[in-house]
């Protein structure tokens, strides 16, 4: 089992990190939350969750080890797998979904693409008493990304994280026209629940 990774960021999406390893580079999914805490650094150290599959062998890495257990709470509830669970960290951080769990609102958690009310219910009931809920860190802050628009990164990370391309345009459009000066982290969770 890999614990974690630690090295240089050779590429880094809102949905991935391409971590070099002395030469060799790891290509580790990652959530919202995990590219707002390493975007502006040169190296970085995620924590590991393995899912091998018998056609797939696939990274996720979290910046800390909070994140890593909600995620690995998330998908033992039946129904939810790993790029789920990689949505709802995505569109909520992990002391707001610890919140959204202890307070039972399910309705804000099934604003995520891809749950339901009965899914909702589902984590809530399943994880209720799982996870501690104790005041958590503060939100990770979003910072502007160099080199590209917020509009071409936002549509790319939605892409990555299965919407269409058409859908996902017009959307970040709207958000942007209405707030051109909002962070790429904050489009996205806005974008994220406006699909």
């Amino acid at each position: 089992m890999i614990e974690y990774i630690k090295g240089g960021v050779a590429e880094l999406s809102p949905a991935t990190a391409v971590i070099d390893c002395n030469g060799l580079g790891y290509l580790v999914n990652i959530s919202l939350n995990t590219y707002s805490a390493i975007q502006n650094k040169s190296s970085c150290k995620l924590y590991i969750y393995e899912a091998i599959r018998e056609d797939a062998y696939i990274l996720y890495g979290f910046a800390d080890k909070q994140e890593r257990e909600i995620f690995l709470q998330l998908i033992s509830v039946s129904g939810i797998g790993g790029n789920t669970a990689r949505m709802i960290l995505s569109a909520l951080s992990p002391s707001e979904l610890i919140n959204v769990i202890g307070s039972e609102n399910a309705n804000l958690l099934k604003t995520v693409k891809g749950i339901g009310l009965k899914t909702a219910q589902r984590i809530i009931v399943e994880l209720k008493d799982k996870i501690k809920l104790a005041g958590a860190a503060g939100d990770l802050s979003a910072l502007p990304v160099a080199g590209t628009t917020v509009h071409e990164e936002v549509v790319s990370a939605l892409t990555m994280l299965g919407f269409a391309s058409a859908p996902s345009q017009k959307v970040v459009a709207a958000i942007l026209k209405a707030d051109p000066g909002i962070s790429v982290e904050q489009v996205i969770k806005l974008a994220l629940k406006r699909l």
